[in-house]
């Protein structure tokens, strides 16, 4: 089935929930849509015809390094030379200085027709964003401007072998050289687009210790180190003592090559400080926390792509009469009721998760133009995004399965691709468990819990629905009971409160995306596919949410009832 970028319904969602208008006047209806246009027919015709040799081929480790799948590396070329990586990058250094919800159209539309190859841009977003909040003025001058037209890519690097969830165990050193570099030695892994054959230089944003540092996250820096070295006129030059030791084999994004690299083998990895000594995990959390947004967009990917492909073979699929009708003749099985309830289910989901995340997305916009109170709601919406959209990915695509049949059971339908993709996004980028520990942990706190009251009070002003309105009221008494309770009890809430808010936020937006589409002018089938998605995620999804507010209320007594030995009973 051919790729069909989501176009109507991101300018719908970019104009009614993320607001574009309000953000930039440059960001015109006649401009989002000629973006809009012109990045689902680039998509179209240059990244979704690779998607299936990025599965079946993937990525190769050579020992001159890895090595991308036929067509890609032209691809990348084509990706750069239309300037799709400039959309949202600053003026200053070579981008278009639009809003970041529209460049986010952009990875979406990318993501969708080719999921693992688009995360080579997603990162180097990241690296934009900590070398614009953190790095010098001759750092950002010498990589900003290739890093915005992805002439370079950019990537993170924390993960070590024995050090994952828990950042403060890293053991990469940095070691004054007495020029203001350092020099780097360490392993890191599971580093996305480590190493690839598609751009002339790669910028690794490396976590390591300085000499003395304090033990844990305290002790930590963030370094600059380039795969080669810079020449005098900013040309990438000798080769930097970073090495490739291996590429992972995954269940799924076999687009994307997962590296272990070696910093330092050879005592000749040089690197540059990124802000201040011992300033690294706050550096860090930039590019993280833009990534983690950019992971739940991943999930809306998943979940489009998904989508598309259960449709299409639902119009097609002939299979049995329709139970009760008059006519015994065989039928397409999207006439059938449980087919159309899985069907609608997952339109339901995917938008209600393009909901949420352009919303995220809008007050980032607008955090970065000074609105204090954005920046305090995107930094609440983060780990609902994150996680939310995450798990709706995975259970879109398990549904896509689903209505395959045994067909999507077989690799050839390119259904189960999608459920094989899908299952990292919950993982990687901070656990989604890591991400309902922060919701409880960090943000319910925020303000004395002011953050989240407002968005409550705003979700309950514009509330219509009546298990909607229980929805949030159930919200804002397990958050008041969570204010209170112990460390335990909160962490074993957090995550289904994580999903009672997610599930009340995205009620929210859908119930206002089908008043607006029942008001508005335009094409009647996907109109009416909103009024329709809105209503039933309102009228079905909403109250099974409601139905985790035991849970949430409920104490750790239970989790910790026996010994950890009982388990293996």
């Amino acid at each position: 089935m051919t790729f069909t970028p989501a176009i109507a319904e991101q300018r719908f969602v970019l104009e009614h929930i993320a607001r574009i208008a309000e953000l930039s006047d440059e960001a015109t209806p006649d401009l989002v849509e000629a973006v809009l246009e012109g990045a689902g027919q680039f998509a179209q015709g240059e990244w979704a015809p690779l998607e299936r040799i990025g599965d079946t081929v993937g990525a190769k480790w050579t020992e001159q390094g890895v090595v991308m799948p036929e067509g890609f590396a032209a691809a990348y070329k084509a990706y750069v030379e239309g300037g799709w990586g400039t959309i949202g990058s600053p003026v200053a250094f070579g981008g278009q200085g639009l809003p970041v919800s529209l460049a986010t159209a952009v990875i979406e539309t990318l993501g969708t027709a080719n999921i693992g190859f688009a995360l080579a841009p997603m990162l180097t977003v990241g690296a934009i964003e900590s070398l614009v909040h953190h790095g010098s003025e001759a750092q950002q001058q010498a990589y900003l401007p290739r890093l915005a037209t992805g002439e370079w890519t950019g990537t993170m690097n924390l993960t070590e072998p024995q050090a994952g969830s828990d950042v403060g165990a890293l053991r990469s050193t940095a070691t004054p050289r007495g020029d203001s570099t350092w020099s780097i030695k360490g392993t890191k892994i599971f580093i996305s687009f480590g190493d690839h054959d598609m751009a002339d230089n790669i910028v690794h944003l490396v976590l390591a210790r300085t000499p003395g540092a304090p033990a844990g996250t305290k002790g930590i820096s963030l370094f600059l180190v380039p795969k080669y070295r810079l020449n005098a006129d900013g040309t990438p030059g000798e080769a930097n003592d970073v090495r490739t030791v291996s590429i992972e084999h995954k269940l799924g994004i076999h687009a994307s090559p997962t590296c272990v690299l070696s910093f330092g083998d050879h005592d000749d990895c040089v690197g540059e400080l990124i802000g201040k000594e011992m300033g690294g995990i706050v550096a860090m959390f930039t590019m993280m926390n833009n990534a983690r947004l950019n992971v739940g967009l991943q999930g809306v990917e998943v979940a489009e792509r998904a989508t598309q492909r259960a449709v299409a073979y639902a119009r097609e699929r002939v299979q049995s009469a329709r139970a009760g009708a008059p006519s015994r003749n065989p039928v397409a099985i999207i006439e059938h009721p449980d087919v159309r309830r899985m069907l609608i289910r997952m339109k339901a989901q995917t938008q209600a998760a393009r909901a949420l995340l352009y919303y995220a997305f809008g007050q980032l916009d607008r955090a970065n133009a000074g609105d204090a109170a954005a920046k305090a709601r995107v930094e609440l919406l983060t780990p609902l995004a994150k996680a939310h959209a995450t798990d709706i990915g995975s259970e879109v695509a398990s549904l896509g399965i689903q209505v395959h049949g045994g067909m999507g059971y077989i690799e050839e339908t390119g259904a189960a691709q999608h459920y094989r993709d899908a299952r990292i996004f919950a993982i990687y980028e901070g656990t989604n468990g890591i991400q309902a520990a922060d919701l409880v942990g960090r943000k319910l706190s925020m303000d004395n819990g002011a953050t989240l009251l407002a968005l409550i009070a705003d979700m309950r002003g514009a509330a219509e629905d009546a298990n909607l309105i229980r929805l949030i009221d159930a919200c804002e008494e397990v958050a008041q009971h969570l204010l209170t309770a112990s460390t335990d009890d909160r962490l074993a809430a957090s995550y289904p409160f994580l999903t009672m808010l997610s599930t009340a936020v995205c009620g929210w937006l859908m119930e206002e995306s089908g008043r607006i589409a029942a008001r508005s002018d335009g094409d009647p089938a996907f109109l009416a596919m909103k009024q329709a998605a809105a209503r039933f995620h309102v009228e079905q999804i909403v109250p099974e949410a409601l139905g985790l507010k035991a849970a949430a209320l409920a104490s750790a007594e239970a989790l910790y009832a026996v010994a950890a030995e009982a388990f293996a009973a």
